[in-house]
């Protein structure tokens, strides 16, 4: 799968209600992105502020293998600070769809795009990469966007940025779309989708498997409103449908707690892939199993993240499952004291009681203590 990954976390991660990171954040996170082997990092939007510029030029300049890009609107002061930031890519965005143009231009498709037009060429010219992006092309007219593409591609763009702005997109529709525009413009499509239906992954995979080039994702999948296309979604994505192994997982969970411990917001424990259940069974049918072999329910491996799984105890927990986490707490049960320490489990589970290592160290202990004093008993006697 011909493909290459644009992370912009560092962009639209920080565009999350709340979120702002400092330049120092910014720099760990660029970095941790290359390790994965990200090949585009999109580092922030550069004419907001100079402090933003700083950071922006920061992450360029920390030597990284992967490209850095600058987000910059239809003009030339937005270029020119993308330049002064020494970025390699500058993304020039323009919305596109009847109703961005009408409440935020008031001006014709036509208009907007030749203007657009000679900003890209005035990037070109100062040795830029350019990604000409339609804002909302999810809701703008197909053939337009294809017009609009190929001017973009006439003046010097070096991608066609596709914007599923607001997560309007199903899985289906974007293949359609990217089927239709990339085969009728010279320049790769980049695709940028958002999770307000929860799509955005989904969405994106689609896209490379119909032929997308440049996919955009965020770490943990924050960015606006409910955010992005998750990076370490797609990465698995990629390697196990598209066998696409070049990326480096085992740096996913520490890029992912960085972000969360970055952005105060945390991931679900059923998150996948970073998520604290992700690789955690509890099911004594499923343990039994994966005791013999962990294809039976497991098809992304913690492996591959540099993970392991875990057996939770609980009412579902059965008696091969048991004796499995004993025996890796150095305990040794008989038959009998496992069913009993399996009764105290379940009991107390389904009381709400989770069942940490202490708790079964607290029940081990105290069926080892009954029987001792149950022998003693009789011994007595």
């Amino acid at each position: 799968m011909h493909i290459e990954i644009c992370d912009v976390t560092l962009r639209d991660g920080e565009q999350t209600p709340g979120v702002s990171f400092t330049c120092t954040e910014k720099m760990e996170i660029a970095s941790l992105l290359d390790e994965v082997g990200v090949e585009v990092i999109e580092a922030g939007f550069p004419i907001i502020s100079d402090d933003e510029k700083c950071c922006v030029r920061s992450v360029a300049r920390l030597g990284l293998k992967a490209r850095t890009c600058a987000l910059a609107r239809a003009r030339q002061e937005d270029v020119d600070a993308a330049i002064d930031a020494d970025v390699d890519i500058v993304s020039i965005f323009v919305p596109t769809s009847d109703l961005h143009l009408r409440l935020k231009f008031k001006k014709p498709l036509d208009e907007v795009i030749d203007s657009a037009c000679l900003v890209i060429e005035y990037a070109r010219d100062h040795g830029l990469v350019v990604r000409f992006a339609a804002e909302d092309a999810s809701r703008t007219d197909v053939k337009s966007l294809i017009s609009v593409y190929n001017k973009g591609a006439e003046h010097g763009a070096g991608y066609a940025g596709y914007a599923d702005t607001v997560g309007y997109n199903t899985p289906l529709e974007i293949a359609d779309i990217v089927r239709t525009i990339q085969p009728q413009i010279p320049i790769p499509m980049a695709i940028h989708c958002h999770n307000d239906m929860g799509c955005a992954t989904a969405n994106t995979l689609t896209a490379a498997a119909c032929g997308a080039f440049q996919l955009h994702t965020t770490v943990n999948g924050i960015g606006e409103r409910v955010g992005n296309a998750r990076l370490e979604e797609v990465l698995t994505g990629l390697l196990m449908k598209g066998g696409v192994d070049r990326y480096d997982l085992t740096v996913i969970p520490r890029l992912s707690r960085y972000v969360e411990e970055s952005t105060n917001i945390c991931m679900p424990v059923i998150k996948p892939i970073v998520g604290g259940n992700a690789f955690a069974h509890e099911s004594g049918i499923h343990i039994a199993a994966i005791l013999q072999d962990p294809d039976t329910y497991e098809y992304v491996r913690p492996e591959l993240f540099g993970l392991t799984r875990k057996f939770i105890l609980g009412k579902h927990t059965g008696t091969k499952a048991l004796t499995h986490i004993v025996s890796t707490l150095g305990i040794q049960l008989s038959d009998g004291q496992i069913h009993e320490v399996l009764n105290e489990i379940k009991k107390k589970s389904e009381g709400k009681c989770r069942i940490t290592p202490k708790v079964l160290c607290t029940i081990i202990k105290s069926v080892q203590e009954e029987q001792t004093n149950g022998n003693t008993v009789r011994t007595n006697s």
